[in-house]
């Protein structure tokens, strides 16, 4: 028999064991024994995490952090029955990936190293999510970040909502602005602040055809403009003032809406930077945001 000391040891390292388990971070079912790879192509750095799986982690332009690293990137739904799943979105339960592919300047990277260089990046990634099959395409070309979301479901699914291509802006971004191609003369715009009226507001709320926002830290500004997305489902952007921790963007999809069964969307956004004194970045980010209309 184990004595009672022996017995209060074994509870001592099984405890031990289990606290030092519970630290360790997520790791995905796919992708390389890398907790971060970091891929540089042109301008843009961006960060990719194993935690949050294969998902952005991190935007830099220039050598400056455009967004911070403390969120969740990508895709992710919201279920009436348990929340979200997702992305780094682990509460409740895992996104399954069932392919990565990672490409530099036209070739397959079978073994991706934590740092990346190149011309061009593409990664292809593909998950399911319950009843969902998701596609995520993630590009670096030309200076800018290309995101290309694809769902499908041969199902109906009742959802809370869908969030695409969440940016969490750095907690130091100051102003944003958004307009509509139908309106081009008018615009939605506004200041960033971290007092406590503002704390957790939501900004925007509307279907809009660009949006962007300025970091008076770097003198950087961003211009995320929709390329293309689906009617059904409806879609509008939002950007949730968290200080001091981030100024994040949702395009914010099926609120409160079944998918259809056999439904099958695409959701494209491109992310191009610019630089500007503080006086100058809405012209500079409206001039960018028109540029950028035919993709280009």
């Amino acid at each position: 028999m184990f004595s009672t000391s022996r017995i209060l040891s074994l509870a001592l390292a099984l405890a031990l064991t289990a606290s030092a388990s519970a630290k360790e971070p997520f790791k995905p079912n796919l992708g390389p024994e890398l907790p971060r790879i970091t891929v540089t192509c042109g301008d843009v750095t961006l960060l990719l995490r194993q935690a949050s799986q294969w998902t952005p982690g991190r935007i830099d332009f220039r050598g400056s952090a455009m967004t911070t690293e403390s969120s969740a990137y990508g895709t992710v739904f919201s279920f009436p029955d348990v929340g979200f799943i997702g992305t780094a979105h682990l509460e409740n339960e895992p996104e399954k990936l069932q392919s990565l592919a990672f490409c530099l300047d036209d070739k397959r990277v079978e073994a991706p190293t934590a740092e990346l260089k190149g011309g061009a990046f593409r990664l292809e990634r593909t998950s399911r999510i319950r009843a969902f099959d998701l596609t995520n395409v993630t590009e670096i070309k030309d200076h800018r970040l290309y995101e290309t979301t694809t769902v499908h479901t041969d199902e109906a699914v009742p959802l809370k909502l869908v969030y695409h291509f969440m940016h969490a802006w750095r907690p130091t971004v100051s102003a944003f602005l958004a307009g509509s191609d139908a309106m081009p003369e008018t615009a939605i715009s506004g200041p960033l602040r971290d007092d406590a009226e503002v704390a957790r507001k939501f900004y925007i709320n509307q279907r809009v055809d660009w949006m962007a926002v300025y970091e008076p830290q770097s003198g950087q500004y961003a211009v995320c403009r929709l390329l293309q997305a689906p009617e059904q489902g409806g879609h509008i952007s939002t950007i949730w003032n968290v200080p001091p921790t981030y100024r994040k963007y949702y395009l914010k999809c099926f609120e409160g809406k079944t998918v259809p069964a056999g439904f099958t969307g695409t959701w494209r956004m491109v992310t191009a930077f610019g630089s500007s004194p503080p006086e100058q970045w809405e012209a500079g980010a409206r001039a960018l945001a028109a540029e950028l209309k035919n993709g280009k």
